[in-house]
């Protein structure tokens, strides 16, 4: 089993291919840093992590030539299970506002748009740890977790869903923020699994073993 994370020059992807090596040791899956859309397609699972602006982010994805159809093709086509971390989450979204309008993936509608607290005391980006409140608790992704545990945000941006029923997981920063959201094979984390200790390695090894 093989797990492809898209290196486009967005996201601490040391940190990322670490935290997957080690959540899928006991699954024996091999862990790759890519940008080749052959190995793309061929990968079992793909992971699109992402730190940056939304449109910086797209258009280093785009770069990389044949790599945007190749995950297409593996996740929507062929059903591969998709994991996008911070801005990787949000590219899946229909469109960003973040400096202009940009055209995002247009996998899970939706638009991001920028951080309002109703809280004018919290500070953007939302920095820290926040308590994860699960909206589908049944879902795989959170197998052995309970609501409450807590995920570390970097954000000043977030993800307005079109679809409720996509949302997996919200915070409360001065109102709801969707922290996870999925549908299909599908999933995406506005959180660093990656910083989020034990709970973010049991969420990867969750989505290892996930078999949508």
């Amino acid at each position: 089993m093989s797990v492809a994370i898209i290196d486009y020059g967005a996201g601490n992807l040391r940190s990322a291919a670490k935290a997957l090596a080690h959540a899928g040791r006991a699954q024996g899956e091999e862990v790759l840093v890519t940008a080749d859309p052959a190995v793309v397609a061929k990968a079992d699972r793909i992971v699109l992590p992402g730190v940056g602006a939304f449109a910086e982010c797209k258009r280093g994805l785009e770069s990389k030539e044949g790599v945007v159809e190749a995950m297409r093709d593996a996740v929507l086509r062929r059903g591969r299970p998709f994991l996008g971390i911070c801005v990787g989450m949000q590219l899946m979204a229909s469109v960003g506002v973040e400096y202009g309008e940009h055209p995002g993936l247009d996998w899970i509608k939706g638009k991001v748009v920028k951080l309002a607290p109703a809280d004018p005391t919290l500070k953007i980006p939302q920095m820290g740890w926040n308590d994860l409140a699960f909206r589908q608790a049944g879902h795989p992704l959170f197998a052995g977790l309970k609501s409450g545990v807590h995920g570390y945000f970097v954000h000043s941006y977030h993800y307005l869903l079109d679809e409720p029923s996509h949302l997996l997981a919200d915070v409360d920063y001065g109102g709801k923020v969707a922290a996870a959201i999925g549908r299909d094979n599908m999933i995406g984390l506005q959180f660093h699994p990656e910083k989020s200790q034990a709970v973010g390695l049991q969420l990867l090894a969750n989505f290892l073993a996930w078999k949508p």
